[in-house]
């Protein structure tokens, strides 16, 4: 697991802004949920024979000897949430969450135990409309970061019953390479051979290349549907990549797959991922309700805002207090608190550390704070304060302490 220390915290926060504020744009409600569901809930939604459920989830008995996990995705978290409190009745529904999810994988570049995510859920809505009204938010997120490097994949996997007809023609294939598969493949061949398509066993690259393709067998209205939804992009003008290889790794999608990739961050290249998933309220013990998401992991964009070399505009202090000595530092506080209240979205930094002002002043200029207020002894018995511009050579002046935020005020255009 990893600690975001305070100069990554500014990058972590100015995904989240970005992101909420087209996603707020877009009518999505913020909604929290819990860190720990019962286990039951996402080995019904994600499926027992995915990776997440089988192998990385975080699972413990309470003391009520009741099953409990820390979440390792939203969007089962929502959906049960969604019917604890009768959100989805006869309406439709746009949701959004944020906060951190748990999965025991290997830790990588930007794939860490505890990761970050922001989900966005549509419920309600059949129309392709919306598959393609949340990849247009998507890019908008990745255009207000300013990222340039993803690109969008793009697949069908059909409706149930395709897919089931589709699984069997996969197990046939690769029941003739039987001896090539890995332990995990000749589960996933059990149990769910779409997951092998999803293998990372280097071994089957070439068999899998050759296996057949879930777009080219597809039921009628899942046609319809995904030809219509890459219309729809093209009229808005997304670029795509139809992958007929992508299938996700949880149970619950149907129709609709997507994910922006980068060239950017090695192996994990995925930076955002969704798709329809219109049976999973249903199965959860709703009402039949169609829906569609997406997540994308914010360490993942944090890293790829490194790649890319993106500069943003950290938050520095306006204002840089030097108190020198004792009485000044006891003084400080109050003349700091009256500034506050007349500026109140300037950052102050206080440095009462000991030191000589030259050396107060290095930091003080290093900070790319504006104005420095120096508060000595002397300035204090006068009943005065001297302010210093730091970005003008020279420019400094001693006002009385009544004055301060005035001057301040006037010196920062607030």
């Amino acid at each position: 697991m990893n600690d975001i220390l305070p100069e990554e915290m500014h990058s972590f926060n100015y995904v989240i802004q970005g992101a909420s504020k087209h996603i707020n744009q877009y009518g999505y409600e913020e909604l929290a949920v819990p860190l720990m569901e019962r286990t039951n809930l996402f080995a019904r939604s994600i499926g027992e024979s995915s990776d997440i459920v089988s192998k990385e989830m975080y699972s413990f008995l309470d003391r009520n000897e009741e099953g409990l996990t820390l979440r390792p995705e939203a969007t089962a978290s929502i959906v049960r949430a969604g019917l604890t409190h009768s959100l989805f009745y006869r309406t439709q529904k746009r949701l959004w969450t944020k906060g951190p999810m748990f999965r025991y994988e290997k830790p990588q570049k930007a794939r860490y135990r505890q990761f970050h995510q922001i989900s966005v859920e549509a419920f309600g809505f059949n129309s392709m409309s919306v598959d393609a009204e949340l990849i247009m938010l998507s890019k908008r997120i990745w255009q207000e970061i300013g990222i340039c490097s993803p690109v969008l994949e793009l697949n069908s996997i059909g409706s149930l019953e395709s897919r089931i007809k589709y699984a069997s023609m996969l197990k046939e294939y690769f029941m003739k390479y039987e001896k090539e598969l890995d332990a995990d493949d000749i589960r996933r061949l059990d149990k769910n051979p779409l997951r092998i398509l999803d293998s990372k066993n280097e071994k089957i690259k070439d068999i899998k290349a050759s296996a057949p393709r879930i777009n080219e067998h597809l039921d009628k209205e899942s046609q319809e549907d995904f030809e219509l939804l890459c219309s729809l992009l093209e009229d808005l003008s997304i670029p795509f990549v139809i992958n007929p290889r992508l299938v996700r790794g949880l149970d619950y999608y149907n129709k609709t797959v997507f994910e922006w990739t980068t060239d950017k961050l090695g192996a994990q290249s995925a930076i955002c991922s969704g798709g329809r998933y219109d049976g999973l309220v249903a199965q959860l013990g709703g009402e039949s309700v169609p829906a569609c998401g997406w997540a994308l992991g914010i360490e993942r964009i944090m890293a790829l805002i490194k790649a890319e070399n993106i500069s943003i505009n950290e938050l520095r202090p306006g204002i840089y207090a030097i108190p020198l000595g004792l009485k000044a530092a006891y003084k400080m506080p109050e003349i700091i608190e009256r500034v506050k209240e007349r500026l109140i979205n300037t950052i102050i930094w206080s440095d009462y550390s000991e030191g000589s002002l030259k050396s107060k002043m290095k930091k003080a200029d290093k900070s790319g704070a504006q104005v420095a207020l120096i508060l000595g002894e002397d300035e204090l018995n006068q009943g005065k304060l001297m302010v210093k511009l730091l970005r003008e050579e020279g420019s400094q002046e001693s006002i009385p302490l009544d004055d301060v935020s005035e001057v301040v005020a006037r010196i920062l255009g607030k």
